[in-house]
């Protein structure tokens, strides 16, 4: 797909566009291991499960994965694979550290964005929303 696969280009569309973290977590699992277990993409994964469990009310969880992701991706470019990556990561801090205060300052759950930088891929995701993938069964 212009030098991006598919299934990145699926993860960035359910992430940003759908807020399905479940298949963020399907599409970017089947990546991960077709890339060799890129630590990368392990880490995007580990967010979006974060938010698929605080969305789902598991807070120890969702700090858990948060935690783990942040970690993979906190020493990496700013900008990676088409995205800005450290803002995601910021934006990953800051919601573990609202999930670390949640009991005494309670918050509703919100998505975080991905920002898109690379003109293809933004092309690509806006492709997708018109023919979106068929998800796994």
């Amino acid at each position: 797909m212009r030098g991006y696969e598919e299934l990145y280009v699926a993860f960035i569309y359910y992430f940003n566009i759908e807020r399905d973290y479940f298949e963020c977590h399907e599409v970017m699992e089947a990546l991960w291991l077709e890339e060799g277990r890129n630590p990368i993409f392990q880490g995007l994964l580990q967010l979006a499960v974060g938010l698929y469990h605080h969305r789902n009310g598991n807070v120890s969880g969702s700090i858990k994965l948060f935690s783990q992701g942040i970690a993979k991706l906190e020493a990496q470019p700013d900008i990676l694979h088409g995205i800005r990556l450290q803002k995601l990561v910021e934006d990953a801090r800051v919601y573990v550290e609202k999930l670390n205060r949640l009991e005494e300052e309670p918050f509703e759950f919100y998505d975080l964005d991905i920002e898109v930088t690379d003109p293809v891929l933004e092309d690509l995701v806006e492709e997708m929303k018109l023919n979106p993938p068929e998800k796994e069964e």
